[in-house]
């Protein structure tokens, strides 16, 4: 399988919403995301959302762009793909995958570089 038949004619949505990540001491019910392992817990939440008495650090400004499409496990590079291209733009994303798709979060300052570089890939970017 090659990600560039993905991203050819493949939707991607960008969310109204903006997110902050945030390092806190416990996990978010209401959360977009949470990333637990041995040294801490990361929470990916719409800004303004959770328990600040919980928050060591965060990183605000970020919005969410969902590739609306199912990725098969035994597609190898995608991520890549999308990382290197965002890259080549001076884009720096926060990576997140679930069971059949992929996340990346990019600054609000970068999103229009972002998604002009995404439809150069062949996406069709919905804001």
């Amino acid at each position: 399988m090659n990600p560039a038949d993905f991203f050819e004619g493949g939707t991607v949505t960008v969310s109204d919403e903006t997110y902050t990540v945030y390092k806190t001491s416990q996990p978010d019910p209401g959360a977009f995301a949470t990333i637990r392992d041995e040294t801490e817990t990361t929470v990916v939440a719409e800004t303004g959302t959770i328990d600040e008495s919980t928050v060591a650090e965060a990183e605000h400004g970020w919005k969410r762009l969902t590739f609306e499409m199912v990725l098969p496990f035994e597609l190898v590079g995608f991520l890549a793909a999308v990382a290197t291209a965002l890259a080549e733009e001076d884009v720096s994303i926060f990576a997140l995958s679930s069971y059949s798709t992929d996340h990346v979060l990019v600054k609000e300052a970068d999103l229009a570089a972002a998604t002009r570089k995404l439809e150069t890939l062949g996406c069709v970017v919905e804001q």
